[in-house]
């Protein structure tokens, strides 16, 4: 390969900006314009990388996203490993090293390895290192797995932008067919956004000869976008659409420039026009991954775009007509050129100073670290420092695979072709499997049928023709012929996957790790099909294809980070009466993502102050903020049957003014929240679930209301952020509230425990619920959380005369832990099962259908020695036992855990320490003392009933 600069000619570069940058330390030279690898090509740098397993020299291939083997690492500002020099624009400064090789491409110290290629062929790993002992090897395989290096001293340019955008039309392509479709949609009156992965619009225009409407394809690719942007429509260059989601959204990636992040967008369109061209494939010789052999296409877009001649003495290898163009314009620049065309029928005219050999192939290449000869079938031998080859086109579907598109098989085309269509998708152009430039505008104008529109664009230059004879590569074929160039999987391995049955298509990508490179296969997934269609007898359609996953190039994890970093990740929830409780001395902590107040008084003795809060809310009355809690409402009239699906209790037979405590559970049986469902009416329920779970709760009630029940049967509504909760508890909470007189009797025949009743204050409706998770008697108050700070006030003057106490949530903490009242996720893990928690009723009562209830009767929920919820007491005078110490025995010698503690406090009003925790068979072993360890030291504690405090309940109605 000799490559050169042409001293004319370059539509892409500005040769007034000349620039300067290093590759693996060698200066490279280049202009404004250039991507990185047409500076490396224009600067005759063969060797761009090493292949993944056998360290094999690497050059250019493409000129895209294509690309397999120009990958490097970016240093500087916009530090990036595994960029593909064929997309990343060259700047001046630039810094970038070869991936897979050490210390450089050219000099890779682990090139060694190809020796031994015999002995490690596709899968060896699984069959090699198995013995004495996998573990022994694994280090140093995963020390050499992988292309590119992360820098450690990277940081971060920024946050990325993202944007949500909707259209009418997202026109994927900017090249012949996406722009017509752009053009037609507009003129239409829709709306277009028009995205290409280029920074210019024009696609193979760019390089490729053709007139449209009697103008010259530069002119109208410049009048369109001028017309689109005049119309206010969006276009976005160097922009990729990496996936189609769920209702036709679709993601894009822009790339900046000017060294900012990306930009991810989110573009909900009404309809899709899929534009994203083919791709063109390799032929199958032996030795045909060596430097300086290269894509037919990508030589001429480096010609025309870069002026880049892309060597001298150059062999053109074909199997259809689109190479003749390339071998014409390559031979007119100075080139001496063969084209071998393995058709010896129907091919177009060559060029006159072309030497055109017909009914011939490429056998081998011959070479070391660049090519620099071939021999064709018949034993002749060509000198050549290029080979460019144009082994058939591939339309790039991806993006219909991933819209669940299926595929049709088209012999003519020898590709995969977008079949049956898809609602909301047209696919036009080469990637419909469109050839020639009159084709391409027929599809288009067919896309656009039944609307008024500009008139479809027509090609008046040369037509390019379709002719195709298929070359694939051929189950016996000697030499080591490559298939996937970045992965290093050749004919051999597929027939060696072959022979060991891994004849399935996802069977084959995975023990070849065909495909599976960063070019995910866009060069090598259908020669790699059809060859295993050849060893098995099939047909490549019925080989079928890999599934189609987003993304189609990588996006940079910092795009779908976006801005989503500290509380922009997750936003700390706040209290409407944050700035009162701070004001009243408040110290806030978070918890389940809400900035509560953990205790009041400041930080100076902290242990002090929340045992004097929880002591004095035993004695009179506490005040509490519990704003929090879930106040998700149900409504409809399968309210009733869409409650008793989602709790494991039966709440259908609540009655309206009533509350009910209860379980939802996951599917696996697991509990998966707790709390209070109030029913207001008979189509009406409230969901009080606990404070940091309320988002889980209102996505689950979404999730299931949609997959059982109608919007016209349920309907959810979270009205968490909309009302504060004020909380009432203690021995007077009753004398406290009667003197806000909220205009409902508060007697317990009127409010019994677990009742709602209604009243106001201060003209604002307030729902006061009579439920309590202290133990002692205690009402929730909740009113408008805009209208909560004079109520609050309110309770705090009355309560002077009753020595009333505020509270923080490590105060409430030891309350509850008093009574034996669970949290959800402290004082429960991944496995706990309702009838752990001591609730065995609807496990053994209920026949009707609700979430998780198959998971209850398997036979691991049915172990005599589960975990389960207990009380620990410790010896009088001993300290309380460390939270996550675990209950150990010793079988056999060797302790062993049964259990652990969820929760420890020391009580104030008990004088002594109460715990919680989850023990083995703990229902059946009240009474027993068993050792605790933490950290070495073993201590003993007395399994009991959770209960510690008021076991009986009396005060709840005191």
């Amino acid at each position: 390969m000799t490559a050169s600069r042409l001293a004319t000619g370059g539509s892409a570069i500005d040769r007034s900006r000349p620039i300067r940058f290093s590759f693996d330390g060698t200066i490279v030279q280049g202009f404004a314009g250039d991507t990185i690898a047409s500076a490396l090509l224009a600067g005759d740098v063969a060797v761009v990388g090493r292949s993944f397993k056998y360290h094999r020299p690497r050059g250019i291939w493409g000129a895209g996203v294509e690309e397999p083997n120009a990958l490097v690492d970016l240093g500087g500002t916009r530090a990036t490993p595994n960029t593909r020099a064929t997309t990343e624009p060259a700047r001046d400064g630039l810094v970038a090293k070869s991936v897979n090789a050490a210390p450089s491409a050219l000099a890779d110290r682990n090139a060694f390895l190809d020796r031994f290629a015999r002995f490690i062929p596709a899968a060896f790993y699984y069959k090699t290192f198995m013995w004495p002992d996998w573990h022994r090897f694994e280090p140093r395989i995963r020390a050499m797995a992988g292309l590119g290096t992360v820098d450690a001293d990277w940081t971060s340019p920024g946050m990325a932008d993202q944007i949500n955008h909707h259209c009418d039309v997202l026109v994927v392509g900017a090249g012949p067919a996406g722009l017509a479709a752009a053009r037609l949609a507009s003129g239409a009156g829709l709306t277009v956004a028009l995205v290409d992965d280029q920074q210019s619009p024009g696609g193979s225009l760019g390089h490729r000869a053709a007139e449209i409407d009697g103008k010259p394809a530069a002119v109208w690719v410049k009048e369109t976008i001028a017309e689109l942007a005049a119309g206010g429509h969006l276009i976005l260059p160097s922009t990729t659409a990496f996936g189609i989601y769920d209702h036709n959204l679709v993601g894009l990636n822009q790339r900046h420039l000017d060294g900012r992040p990306d930009t991810l967008w989110r573009v909900r369109p009404r309809q899709i026009v899929l534009a994203t061209g083919a791709i063109e494939r390799p032929l199958p010789f032996a030795n045909n991954d060596l430097p300086g052999i290269m894509s037919a296409d990508a030589a001429f877009a480096y010609l025309r775009r870069h002026a880049v001649l892309v060597g001298r003495r150059i062999i053109v290898a074909t199997n259809n007509d689109s190479a003749y163009e390339v071998a014409g314009a390559l031979a007119e620049v100075g080139a001496e050129v063969r084209l071998v065309d393995i058709r010896r029928d129907g091919t177009p005219a060559a060029a006159a100073n072309v030497r055109l050999i017909k009914g011939r192939s490429l056998a081998s290449a011959s070479g070391k670290l660049r090519v620099d000869g071939v021999t064709l079938d018949d034993g002749t031998r060509f000198d050549a420092d290029c080979v460019v080859v144009s082994g058939g086109w591939t339309p790039t579907i991806h993006l219909f695979g991933q819209a669940k598109g299926k595929l049709a098989w088209s012999d003519a085309r020898a590709a995969f072709l977008p079949g049956e269509p898809v609602g909301g998708i047209a696919v036009v152009g080469a990637a419909a499997g469109a050839v020639s430039l009159s084709e391409v505008f027929a599809g288009v104008e067919k896309a656009f049928a039944g609307k008024e529109n500009a008139a479809t664009p027509r090609s008046t230059g040369p037509e390019a023709t379709d002719g195709i004879l298929p070359a694939w590569p051929m189950p016996g074929s000697k030499g080591r012929i490559w298939i996937d160039y970045q992965n290093d999987v050749t004919v051999k391995d597929v027939e060696l996957a072959a022979r060991e049955n891994f004849v399935s298509v996802e069977h084959l990508k995975r023990y070849t790790t065909l495909g599976m490179a960063t070019d995910q296969g866009k060069t090598s997934n259908l020669p790699g099909l059809a060859l295993m269609a050849g060893i098995t007898g099939r047909t490549v359609p019925e080989v079928g294809t890999t599934t189609y996953r987003p993304p189609f190039t990588p996006v940079p994890l910092a795009s779908f980070a976006g801005a989503r970093v500290g509380e922009l990740m997750a936003p700390v929830r706040r209290l409407p009466l944050e700035n009162v409780h701070r004001a009243s001395g408040a110290v806030f902590q978070e918890y389940g993502g809400w900035l509560r107040p953990a205790h009041y008084g400041g930080n100076a003795d902290a242990e002090r102050s929340i045992a004097d809060e929880a002591r004095r809310a035993r004695q009179s009355v506490a005040l509490f903020d519990g704003s929090t809690l879930g106040k998700i409402e149900v409504i409809g009239p399968q309210a009733a049957a869409f409650v008793d699906f989602l709790y494991y209790n039966t709440m259908s037979t609540l009655k309206p003014g009533r509350c009910r405590y209860g379980f939802m559970l996951s599917e696996n049986g697991v509990v998966f929240d707790d709390g209070v469902l109030v029913r207001l009416d008979e189509h009406r329920f409230v969901v009080s679930c606990s404070s940091s779970h309320v988002a889980a709760v209102h996505a689950r009630l979404e999730e299931w209301r949609q997959d059982r029940f109608g919007r016209g049967a349920v309907y959810i509504h979270n009205a968490t952020p909309d009302m504060a909760t004020l909380t009432v508890s203690g021995p007077n909470a009753r004398k406290l509230l009667e003197k806000l007189h909220l205009g409902l009797s508060l007697d317990d025949a009127d409010l019994p425990h677990m009742a709602i009743g209604h009243g106001t204050y201060a003209g604002d409706e307030v729902r006061i619920a009579r439920v309590s998770f202290t133990g002692d008697r205690s009402y929730e108050i909740s009113i408008r959380a805009d209208h909560a700070e004079p109520l609050w006030a309110h309770l705090r003057e009355a309560g002077q005369a009753l020595d009333a106490i505020v509270i923080g949530l490590e105060a409430l903490m030891i309350l509850r832990a008093e009574k034996g009242f669970i949290v959800i996720g402290k004082d429960t893990d991944g496995t706990t099962l309702p009838h752990d928690l001591g609730v065995h009723g609807p496990r053994a009562k209920r026949k009707t259908e609700f979430v998780g209830r198959r998971s209850l009767f398997t036979e691991e929920a049915s172990r005599d020695n589960r975990m389960q919820l207990v009380g620990l007491a410790v010896p009088q005078g001993e300290a309380p036992l460390p939270t996550g110490a675990h209950g150990i025995k010793r079988i056999d010698g060797r302790l062993r855990s049964q259990g652990f503690v969820t929760s420890s406090y020391q009580s104030p009003t008990l004088g002594r320490p109460v715990a919680l925790g989850l023990i083995e068979r703990g229902e059946t072993r009240h009474g027993e003392t068993i050792d605790i360890q933490y950290l070495g030291k073993i201590s003993k504690a007395t399994i009991t009933a959770p209960c510690a405090f008021d076991p009986a309940g009396d005060r709840l109605h005191a």
